[in-house]
Parts: C-alpha cells; structure tokens; sequence
C-alpha cells in the first residue's frame, strides 16, 4: 500500500481529499500545517507529498524547498493560485506536478497515479536492467548517475534533485552531446510532470544549470542550442 502525506489545512479539501485517496487503496496521513507536515514526514515515510502552496504557517513554496533539501520524493503542489508563474515558482522550488484549485477528485487521484507509476517504473526498469546501478561517464565527465537512489553526483559530490531534473539529465548523460527539442524534453516528462510545457522545461534546465555548473550564467555543461533546444556537452565542453 503506497503512503500519501497530505499538507493541507482547508478540511473541506484535506477531507474529501483523504476520502478518496483512501478508497482508490492509499494509506493517507493529513498535517494541517508545514510544521505537522515535517514531522509526519519523518514519521510516515510516504511515497509522496499533496502540499497546499497557502499554509497558515508558512509559505508553501518555502516549506517545498526545505522538503525538497531532505526528500527526493515526489510532490504534488495544489493551490488556488492560477497564475502561470505561480505554478513556475512551485516547479523551481521542487514540485514536480502542480493542480489548480478547486480540482476534481478523479484528477488529484489520477495525478497521484500517474506520479507513483513513473517512480516505480523507473526502479524496475532499473532494477532488472544489465545496466550497473551506479552509471559512470567517461574519464572527465564531472556527472555520474546513481540510478538505484535517482541521484546526480556532480565531481562526486551529491546533488538533490526533482524526478523530473533527474529524467533530463538522465537522457542527457546517455545521449551525450545530442540536441534535445523542447518537445522531445517534454514527451520525455509526461507521466511524472503532468503540467509541462516549454516554459516549465526552461525552469528545470535553470534549476539542473544551478545545481551542476560552477557558473550557471556561463554554462558549459548544459548548452542552449538557439531556435532548437538543449544539449549536454559532459568533460569535453
């Protein structure tokens, strides 16, 4: 039975929210607040996190990215806040998906499917594969992939990530040096970020840029190819 932490302090919504997800077979823990939230959090183990962006103690974006600094898990950011930047705020804090309140039932339990199916794919496709669990570049390539854990090491040092940053890079570091489109980007997500588009692409390849590069404003890793999409250069930039 998969784990569901629910942050949400509306009862209407965390009520009807927790009904459902209980009937479609989730074991579900509510916090009324980020501070419940983080403790439930080392208390559950959930598989993943429903977090309401409006929380009475702290703003949700803040409370996403110190999940994200602790827990690789996936999120799903709901919020009432329509506005295209809003859900682009969320997505560079650590959200992997975002649902725009008020919201269906049938589509919250529908995302919630959607991102547990793409996490446990991806571990019995690595589980099963001949591909070694800890994937190394070649000789100066700074970025090695820990498929097991869906970690990046960047010169050896460990590196948080979204599932959705980990699924670029993934496809970057085995396509080394090959052009990527937004939409080949995009079709690579589908299934974990259910809102995607060339602008929520743009804010992953910032936020792996951050994360990887010594200088984000002068990549050398990760390079925009102008009028097309993005390429990963590895050791050899």
């Amino acid at each position: 039975m998969y784990k569901v932490l629910l942050i949400e302090d509306d009862n209407m919504v965390g009520d009807m929210s927790t009904m459902y997800l209980s009937e479609e077979g989730y074991s579900v823990k509510r916090a009324v607040d980020g501070k419940e939230g983080m403790q439930q959090l080392e208390q559950f183990h959930p598989d993943l996190i429903i977090l309401d962006i409006v929380l009475p103690d702290i703003n949700g974006i803040e409370l996403c990215k110190e999940l994200r600094k602790i827990s690789p898990i996936p999120i799903l950011a709901v919020s009432m806040k329509t506005d295209v930047l809003d859900r682009v705020d969320a997505l560079m804090a650590g959200a992997d998906d975002y649902l725009c309140k008020p919201f269906s039932m049938r589509e919250l339990t529908a995302r919630v499917a959607a991102l547990i199916r793409r996490t446990n794919m991806n571990a019995h496709e690595y589980a099963y594969s001949s591909t070694p669990l800890m994937k190394f570049m070649e000789d100066g390539d700074p970025i090695t992939l820990d498929y097991e854990r869906r970690a990046i090491f960047v010169h050896q040092n460990f590196v948080e990530t979204t599932y959705s940053e980990f699924e670029i890079m993934k496809l970057f570091v085995v396509n080394k040096e090959k052009v990527f489109s937004r939409d080949e980007l995009i079709n690579a997500l589908r299934g974990i970020d259910s809102f995607v588009n060339d602008r929520s692409i743009d804010v992953h390849i910032a936020n792996l840029r951050k994360k990887i590069e010594q200088d984000p404003k002068e990549p050398k890793l990760i390079k925009t190819v102008w009028g097309i999409g993005y390429k990963y250069m590895g050791g050899n930039s």
